[in-house]
């Protein structure tokens, strides 16, 4: 029903778009190909996602957000995409695991905040008092709890188009493909 768009065949809005994202990462995600059918969707997302990056969590954090996000949602694709980017930043194969698995993280200011994104994402953005203060209370700053709120908006627009369209693994990927846990 989707159609994964390459340079040629996407719609003109989107080409410039599509082309700057294969010359930062060298090629052409397929999930970018898909979303191109939607050049708003496609530059929304990316406009969203440079302002998460540009936010004062550091990207082991943004990460967490991230894949808290992925696996609340069930999106397989960012969950490969994601494990991929904290096994490149150095991450603990502890910490990932565990984001993957919903298991206990191995750090309490990291626990905090995958709690807070759950709370977020639970709430609908109507966080409970003692959720928020037990985020404070890890170190974090109110910002950034508006920074894992955009976290959260970013990637859910990311996980919930990546489903609609069943953007598949890229080849890539394909070693950190996942499951939900059971």
């Amino acid at each position: 029903m989707f159609t994964t768009h390459t340079l040629d065949t996407a719609p003109a809005a989107a080409r410039p778009v599509m082309a700057g994202v294969h010359r930062k990462l060298g090629h052409l995600p397929g999930a970018v190909g898909l979303m191109a059918e939607s050049p708003e969707l496609l530059k929304g997302f990316l406009a969203a996602n440079a302002a998460f990056e540009a936010t004062d969590l550091d990207p082991v954090e943004r990460e967490v957000v991230v894949l808290t996000v992925a696996t609340r949602n069930a999106c397989h694709l960012c969950v490969a995409l994601h494990t991929a980017t904290l096994t490149r930043l150095g991450a603990a194969p502890e910490l990932v695991d565990a984001l993957r698995d919903g298991t206990e993280l191995p750090q309490p200011r990291l626990t905090a905040l995958r709690r807070f994104t759950h709370a977020v994402l639970d709430q609908a953005g109507d966080v409970p008092d003692d959720e928020l203060t037990a985020f404070l209370d890890a170190g974090y700053q109110p910002r950034h709890a508006l920074d894992v709120v955009l976290g959260v908006g970013t990637y859910t627009i990311s996980t919930f188009a990546n489903r609609l369209t069943r953007a598949p693994l890229d080849p890539p990927l394909a070693a950190y493909a996942w499951a939900p846990a059971a």
